[in-house]
């Protein structure tokens, strides 16, 4: 049985998932900060997908709202490309549009600060964390349903 990596590669954190290739439910694992290096990003989700027994990466593509490729989209098609090269890694990019609302419905609002007012620096990252890796799990469940539908010989979109 092979698992899948989800990856949400965001300009500051990537956020990661988890799932079995055969199921529609994703995990979110958590997230890395980004590095400088590509390389760098490369050796540490590799390590990742290893510990994991992961097989392959499913990587969001940022597409704009009326499904071109922009300047974003265009990045992490590159990004991805090397990740996959250096982790040697079979690397499938799935549309990501709107995965972060979805993600942040499902996180609910960021707890309150320890007065009651609003959450502080801390408890604002590491919610925004929180909803990163649970847009990966988004990715990651709209790449297996996709799957899921091609299968069943229903027609699906892949970028």
């Amino acid at each position: 049985m092979s698992r899948l990596l989800g990856i949400d590669p965001g300009t500051r954190r990537i956020g990661l998932a988890l799932a079995e290739a055969d199921d529609l439910r994703a995990v979110p694992l958590g997230t890395l900060t980004r590095s400088r290096s590509t390389a760098e990003d490369a050796d540490r989700i590799a390590a990742i997908a290893a510990a994991n027994g992961a097989t392959e990466l499913v990587v969001g593509l940022p597409l704009d709202m009326s499904g071109a490729e922009g300047p974003a989209a265009a990045a992490a098609r590159t990004w991805a490309i090397d990740i996959g090269a250096r982790s040697g890694l079979p690397v499938t990019l799935r549309d990501e549009r709107l995965t972060s609302e979805v993600a942040a419905a499902r996180a609910g609002r960021a707890r309150r600060g320890s007065a009651g007012g609003p959450p502080g620096p801390t408890r604002r990252a590491r919610h925004r964390a929180r909803i990163d890796a649970a847009s990966a799990a988004v990715i990651l469940e709209d790449e297996l349903e996709a799957r899921r539908r091609t299968a069943a010989g229903s027609p699906g979109t892949v970028p």
